[in-house]
């Protein structure tokens, strides 16, 4: 196998993944400091029908990051999970913020000034139930 960036299907196409020694290569680690990152969930790469590990572009970008905050911020390995865990939740909210403005925006497309919504009601509406026969 070449150490070529690929797509998990095999062919070249926009999403590329790389082997460990590659991925390895462009972070500036030790392959094993990948699979340890990869065992304590800092990193968690695809993985091939052979159980070989296949790290994305952004996997890639995420190994520096770690790198970065260990060995120049000194924060330690539980650290960056944590900040990793809060970064992937903001990612998440920030997401579902804009689909919801999207939405909201659909929403606003589709509103017609012409049709009100009913008003409501004060009266007041009492009940008596029926004499029995």
């Amino acid at each position: 196998m070449s150490d070529s960036p690929k797509s998990a299907s095999g062919g070249t196409s926009r999403a590329e993944f790389f082997m460990i020694s590659v991925a390895a290569q462009l972070a500036g680690m030790h392959a094993q400091t990948l699979r340890t990152y990869d065992r304590l969930g800092l990193v968690t790469p695809q993985r091939t029908s052979g159980g070989g590990r296949r790290y994305s572009t952004r996997d890639v970008e995420l190994l520096r990051e770690v790198q970065r905050l260990s060995q120049d911020e000194g924060v330690n390995l539980a650290g960056i999970k944590r900040i990793i865990e809060l970064t992937n939740q903001v990612e998440a909210l920030q997401q579902r913020v804009e689909e919801m403005s999207a939405e909201l925006e659909q929403l606003r497309a589709g509103y017609r000034p012409d049709l009100s919504p009913p008003q409501r009601s004060t009266a007041l509406v009492v009940w008596q139930p029926r004499h029995r026969r």
